[in-house]
């Protein structure tokens, strides 16, 4: 029987939405290499219905998901539903080789948080993250870009993605910061400071890449050790550690599939005994 997220505590973004903390990303509902269509859109809504249906009530994704493709997705199976809060990101640009090139320009995000509104079918973003930091603008004004989609209502809060401390406190002091998304893991705790900073502030921080670890060579037999003694997978166990590790964390595993899917929600009601904590915190983090 597939579970749901009933067991997953629940945390409040920006001190206001109230959602379950295991959510979904939604970067994998797009083609190959995150660009592009789907070979099955209607399975993608799928997995987004099942996922709702499931208890998920955080969805994040981005607009250089597809490009657009993620969103326009999510707003065609979803539409503009008042129990789940959808959190979208920009700051961005792709190209048909597959690259990430960050774009702070403050006039491209204002007109990017234009686009996700539309495809999302949407008159308002519930969460809008700066994606990535660009070396090549400044980031206090990229960050006052989102403070003015904020001011207009065209977004309820603002979070951020791939920062440092430091540049959580600059955004802090322009415009209230309701989430971080950074890259982390069992096997990958570099931004333990931002994690704790995020505590402190009562944000919450968004673990990209929890699945990252599974196959890794330094985390894999902690995992696999704890997932045979609790009859589950190892990818339930990275995701139980994350919920367990913090009170702020809000992993968001994505996938196309929704047996995957069901299957990663059942992490919310694995408990993990002090065994096991043992074992995971013990993994060497690269």
């Amino acid at each position: 029987m597939a579970s749901n997220t009933s067991g997953s505590e629940t945390f409040d973004i920006g001190g206001e939405f109230t959602v379950n903390r295991l959510g979904f990303g939604a970067m994998r509902i797009t083609g190959e290499d995150i660009i592009g269509r789907p070979d099955d859109e209607g399975e993608a809504k799928e997995v987004l219905q099942r996922a709702v249906d499931l208890g998920v009530d955080f969805v994040d994704t981005a607009d250089s998901y597809g490009p657009g493709v993620s969103e326009r997705l999510i707003g065609e199976a979803l539409g503009d539903p008042d129990d789940v809060v959808v959190a979208s990101k920009a700051g961005l640009l792709r190209n048909r080789e597959g690259d990430w090139l960050p774009h702070g320009d403050p006039d491209f995000l204002k007109n990017q948080v234009l686009c996700s509104l539309d495809r999302l079918g949407t008159d308002t973003i519930d969460l809008y993250q700066y994606h990535r930091p660009d070396p090549d603008t400044d980031f206090e004004e990229s960050i006052h870009a989102f403070a003015e989609m904020k001011d207009t209502g065209q977004v309820t809060h603002v979070g951020l993605s791939n920062v440092t401390v430091e540049q959580l406190e600059t955004a802090t002091d322009i415009v209230d910061i309701a989430t971080v998304q950074n890259r982390y893991n069992v096997g990958h705790r570099d931004d333990e400071d931002v994690l704790a900073a995020c505590e402190e502030k009562g944000v919450g921080f968004i673990p990209w890449g929890p699945m990252y670890v599974v196959d890794d060579e330094e985390s894999a037999d902690a995992l696999d050790e704890v997932a045979e003694r609790r009859d589950a997978t190892p990818r339930q166990v990275a995701l139980a550690w994350l919920l367990d590790h913090s009170d702020v964390t809000l992993p968001i595993p994505g996938t196309s599939s929704v047996d995957h899917l069901e299957s990663n929600l059942a992490a919310a009601d694995l408990t993990l005994t002090d065994e096991d904590r043992a074992a995971l915190n013990g993994v060497d983090p690269q």
